[in-house]
């Protein structure tokens, strides 16, 4: 099947890429004390060597106590990991790439690193499991190192920034009910109003990067936890959640989904990131199995997923349903994916396995 659509460039605002592939935030873990080191730049350059359009980075930690969540993941604070992430920008810019980091705060996680705990308990909008509610003056110092951080990144050269909003993260523990149990402005019973956090984080990174600066937000309507929940039932509430976020000043909504072709409601073919489209006139990125046989769930059970064909992606993609797409476990196994995918090298794409997450290939 041809495959033009995902090879012409993507122009929007800051950003100019050379076609519709983005690799997409992948924790690796490889930072030790927060720091991303040449290993790490030369990972990321691999995949702007193989012509990745825009490579997103691991998410990394603003600029508070308990945000990483892990001490090997890499902090967008300080000067030591802003002069490791500068080389790293370096590295992928020569390399012909475009990149964004992921700015990200973990808010109330299991500690799965044994013998390490964060400078200070973990924090999220309730104190539920083993976290704390965070203050007004926590919120509000949040919000600022997002800004800051931003403000970094742009002035480091970066073309973009990403902020994380889904998985269980910090601003997806404010959208849903069960952990924002919040009796302030920032809860509430709908979803529109548990968004606030994440327009006020949106409205602080806009005033800090300027109107010309391309903004995105990675969002989800599962979690970890529970792979049959729904954050937003309906289009409706789907539009009262990213509306405010898109008026905030999201550009672009990173839609994030176990399959890329399962429709999203009942009565339309549309994906999570063709509703996001539809419902906010912004650009998005879809992902979700991308060139896989199967979701990232099958890495948890301990099973191998096998290269699988992308002639639906390419069916949806030139009928405009999504703007980018994102490659996950693809990309973080092969590094030279997209050009194979482009020379029509179907015979040398190979499929992952959990064995891939030991090492930067």
């Amino acid at each position: 099947m041809h495959t033009t659509s995902l090879f012409k460039p993507f122009s929007l605002k800051s950003l100019n890429t050379r076609n519709r592939f983005v690799m997409s935030a992948m924790t690796r873990s490889f930072s030790p004390g927060g720091i991303p080191g040449d290993n790490v730049a030369a990972y990321y350059r691999r995949r702007a060597e193989g012509e990745v359009g825009l490579i997103i980075s691991e998410g990394a930690a603003i600029d508070r106590p308990s945000a990483a969540g892990n001490r090997d993941v890499p902090s967008f604070y300080g000067e030591a990991s802003l002069a490791g992430w500068q080389n790293v920008l370096g590295s992928v810019l020569l390399a012909g790439g475009q990149m964004a980091p992921q700015l990200w705060h973990a808010g109330i996680q299991e500690n799965r690193d044994p013998g390490w705990a964060p400078p200070a308990a973990f924090e999220g909008p309730s104190g539920i499991g083993n976290g704390r509610a965070m203050t007004d003056a926590d919120i509000a110092d949040t919000i600022a190192a997002f800004g800051r951080a931003a403000a970094n990144a742009k002035a480091m050269g970066f073309n973009s920034i990403e902020i994380q909003g889904a998985h269980g993260y910090l601003l997806d523990q404010f959208f849903w009910p069960d952990t924002n149990q919040r009796t302030d402005f920032f809860g509430g019973k709908t979803l529109a109003e548990r968004s606030r956090f994440a327009a006020e984080v949106t409205k602080e990174v806009r005033k800090q990067v300027g109107a010309g600066f391309a903004l995105m937000m990675r969002v989800s309507q599962w979690k970890f936890t529970d792979y049959d929940s729904k954050l937003a039932k309906d289009p409706e509430e789907m539009a009262s959640w990213l509306t405010p976020l898109a008026d905030a000043g999201v550009d672009i909504f990173h839609c994030s989904t176990r399959r890329f072709w399962q429709p999203e409601f009942e009565g339309s073919d549309l994906n999570m990131a063709g509703w996001a489209k539809k419902l906010t006139g912004k650009a998005t990125i879809t992902v979700g199995s991308v060139g896989l046989d199967s979701d990232v769930t099958a890495l948890y059970r301990g099973q191998n997923s096998a290269p699988a064909s992308i002639d639906e992606l390419v069916r949806r993609m030139d009928k405009g349903e999504f703007d980018l797409v994102a490659v996950g476990r693809s990309l973080l196994a092969d590094p030279y994916w997209v050009q194979k995918i482009r020379d029509g090298r179907t015979n040398e794409l190979q499929g992952f396995n959990a064995a891939a997450l030991g090492t930067l290939i």
